[in-house]
This record gives C-alpha cells, sequence and structure tokens, in this order.
C-alpha cells in the first residue's frame, strides 16, 4: 500500500501523479454513489486536477530524458534530477499561490521514492553517486529541492 492506500509494487517507480488522479476519481465515485458525504472527501482538495496535470508533465519528462542520459556521468544524472526538482519546485509554488496545498509531506516522500525507484530501475547506482557525492541516497534532490 502507498501512503494514499493504493498498493503498487515497491520496487516499481510509479507515477505519483497516476495514484494522486486514481485517488480523486476513487473518491469522487464514492460520493456519487453516496458511500463518502461530500464534506467528508479530500482528495480533490489535495490533488487538484491543475497540480495532477503539471506534475505529470515534469514526471513524464523526466522518464523521456532518463534513457538518454550518460549513466556513467555523476553531472549528467545530477542535472537531470535537478531540472526537474526546479520544475516540480514551481508547480508546488504555483499551486501553493492558486491556494491548493502544494507538495506536503506524503506527496514529498512519494516524489522522492519515485525519483529513486526510477533512476536504480534506468540502471543508475544510486549508492555509488551518493557516496562520490558525500551525500546519502535520500538526500539525491535536497540541494534544489523547496517543497
Amino acid at each position: 500500500m502507498s501512503s494514499r492506500g493504493t498498493w503498487h509494487d515497491p520496487r516499481m517507480a510509479v507515477r505519483p501523479s497516476d495514484t494522486w488522479r486514481r485517488d480523486v476519481e476513487e473518491e469522487a465515485a464514492e460520493v456519487a454513489a453516496g458511500r463518502v458525504r461530500a464534506d467528508k472527501a479530500y482528495a480533490a482538495e489535495l490533488w487538484s486536477q491543475w497540480m495532477i496535470e503539471r506534475t505529470d508533465s515534469a514526471l513524464v519528462e523526466f522518464e523521456r530524458e532518463l534513457p538518454t542520459i550518460d549513466q556513467r556521468s555523476d553531472e549528467a544524472i545530477l542535472d537531470l534530477v535537478r531540472r526537474l526538482v526546479l520544475t516540480l519546485n514551481e508547480i508546488d509554488e504555483v499551486e501553493v499561490s492558486r491556494g491548493g496545498g502544494g507538495y506536503e509531506t506524503g506527496e514529498r516522500e512519494d516524489l522522492c521514492e519515485y525519483i529513486d525507484l526510477s533512476l536504480t530501475e534506468a540502471g543508475v547506482d544510486l549508492d555509488g553517486l551518493a557516496a562520490r557525492q558525500h551525500i546519502d541516497r535520500s538526500e539525491i534532490t535536497d540541494k534544489w529541492r523547496m517543497w
């Protein structure tokens, strides 16, 4: 189970935006069926359609570029991560300015796990990269992340 109650294989990178979208749709169906009161529904408030779409686009671009980078180059890998994180920073900032919650703790964890798993699935040695950068692999986004 993910933090949102949707099961996925923990070894596979799953776009958080896909999970958020599914949770919003499932909750809307529950409200429509009368199983959840509308005033108790939270998913659409946590994950606006705008935030889901922008996040999904950023992650799709990351996935598109990932196979093309030189995996032997820490610089190339970190540049790809940096560009994704900066884009996510912008999305978060705009979402908050629109009155949304932005990327909170659960979203931050989901996004960081996605980045780690995506890089690992692509064959990147994150432990080696982290050791060469004198950081823990869980800190790979920290240098640029504002969310």
